[in-house]
């Protein structure tokens, strides 16, 4: 039994040499780099403080915030709260709305399937540059430029969107099949009719899907840039916070997460609907 073994293992050692016998910095590379992360984990925690005494004390500290929620009663600002949730909603929805609608047509000039490198290379960098600023920045950037209230939070969320869109909905075009292109093409048909024919119809469905997934995250973004004074359910949240009134705070919460919960179950009904459940599966 031994014998034939021993051959065996000779044969495919010679065989496979890479396999069993990987150079030292093959060998040594995982081990080195899983040290390298844990040095940088150590060092991080030293430079930004962490304290394990003040994360327990905060702890506690967390617990009586949370005792002094119960129960959640919004008091006689009901009618103020449901309000700044519409507003919310429609900060949400408006801006997502027109940041797609912007994004649609730049998106093609973006894809390397529809305009050479020369047009694409420098709209992608614009999109990338537009992405890489963070909705809570634009939204502090519109709010000095037009004032406090919804209409800053829309055009913080559209501008934000707006990158995000064109990335997507480009790569989406790119992905598409080409061959009602080429048969739109056969047939006589212009450059703007392959578009609009052969392209446009297989990418709709995945842009309505991109967009409905958008409008419940940014139900969230624009709770948050609500907090610094682009209105909506976020300015009277930060409001609720600042005096103390955790009743109102937790009622305040409780709206934010069945709103999401809520617009989450209609999306994801329009999104079967519009590119059909055996798609998605």
């Amino acid at each position: 039994m031994t014998g034939p073994q021993e051959v065996d293992t000779a044969e495919i050692r010679a065989r496979y040499p890479d396999v069993f016998d990987r150079p030292a910095s093959a060998r040594l590379a995982m081990p080195m780099m899983l040290v390298a992360a844990l040095g940088i984990f150590v060092f991080g925690l030293v430079d930004l403080d962490f304290s394990p005494s003040r994360l327990i004390s905060g702890l506690s500290q967390l617990g009586w915030i949370s005792m002094m929620m119960i129960p959640p009663d919004p008091g006689s600002s009901l009618p103020i709260y449901l309000k700044a949730l519409g507003e919310t909603l429609s900060i949400a929805l408006l801006g997502t709305t027109l940041a797609a609608v912007l994004a649609l047509p730049v998106s093609l000039f973006a894809a390397r399937n529809i305009v050479p490198g020369v047009v694409r290379f420098p709209v992608r960098r614009f999109l990338d540059s537009i992405r890489g600023v963070d909705t809570l920045i634009w939204a502090l950037v519109w709010i000095n430029v037009v004032g406090l209230g919804p209409f800053a939070g829309v055009l913080a969320i559209a501008v934000s969107d707006f990158g995000a869109f064109g990335k997507l909905f480009s790569e989406a075009i790119e992905g598409a099949d080409q061959k009602q292109v080429e048969g739109i093409r056969a047939s006589g048909g212009s450059a703007l009719h392959e578009i609009r024919f052969g392209l446009l119809p297989q990418v709709l469905p995945v842009i309505a899907g991109q967009v409905l997934y958008f409008i419940e995250s940014n139900t969230r973004s624009a709770t948050i840039i609500g907090i610094v004074g682009a209105g909506g359910i976020g300015l009277q949240l930060a409001e609720q916070i600042r005096v103390l009134e955790w009743q109102k705070v937790s009622f305040l919460i409780l709206m934010i997460l069945v709103a999401v919960a809520a617009i989450d179950f209609i999306s994801g009904k329009l999104r079967f609907a519009i590119i059909g459940r055996r798609a998605v599966a």
